[in-house]
């Protein structure tokens, strides 16, 4: 593994409108905690305040669980039209600056800093090398998209999801198991299921 300095970047995404969940999903507490506001805790104990947080439904409601949380807001003023949009502004958004980005999704509440450091361990600084979340029989988030990879995060469009990007043949894939990332939340019930949930 490379061990020159990185400048890699969480992205959150945390624009969706949740609909099977009823409410804003992003503002739902478990453990007293904003779950939106966890997912950007677990992210800056890797990235410190380089963290970006993709917002769009009930910006106000969103904000409020994000508090004081380290890092930087950015709204999708399209999240309607889907998740693809939201990681298509976390690549713009970083693309300057960073030579990866970490994509989370805030409804992954499990998900832990040390699987996250795990992520960045585990790639070897190259820009064609993504490293994925293996999960349930399947890859998905967390997944580290190094710089080689922006462009084509930055192209996606509706509610594509990074998938396509990790069948592209232009880029390899490593992974790490990390089975807590297949529960998400996505109803009510789901988070009442997991301990501290409301």
């Amino acid at each position: 593994m490379s061990n020159q300095p990185r400048n890699i970047f969480a992205a959150i995404l945390a624009a969706g409108d949740a609909s099977r969940f009823g409410s804003t999903k992003q503002a739902a507490m478990l453990d007293g905690v904003p779950l939106v506001r966890k997912a950007i805790e677990t992210a800056a104990d890797v990235c410190g305040e380089r963290v970006i947080t993709i917002i769009g439904h009930d910006p106000e409601s969103v904000l409020g669980a994000v508090g004081a949380a380290p890092g930087f807001i950015v709204v999708n003023e399209n999240y309607r039209d889907g998740l693809g949009t939201s990681i298509a502004v976390a690549a713009q958004t970083c693309r300057k600056y960073a030579d990866a980005i970490l994509l989370l999704l805030a409804d992954q509440p499990l998900v832990t800093a040390e699987h996250l450091q795990a992520l960045i361990d585990n790639w070897s600084g190259a820009d064609d090398e993504i490293v994925a979340t293996a999960f349930a029989n399947t890859l998905g988030p967390p997944v580290l998209f190094p710089s080689g990879s922006f462009s084509a995060l930055a192209a996606l469009a509706g509610d594509q999801g990074a998938r396509q990007v990790l069948r592209d043949s232009r880029f390899s894939i490593e992974t790490v198991r990390f089975e807590a990332a297949a529960v998400d939340i996505d109803t009510p019930a789901d988070l009442a299921s997991l301990p501290g949930g409301d």
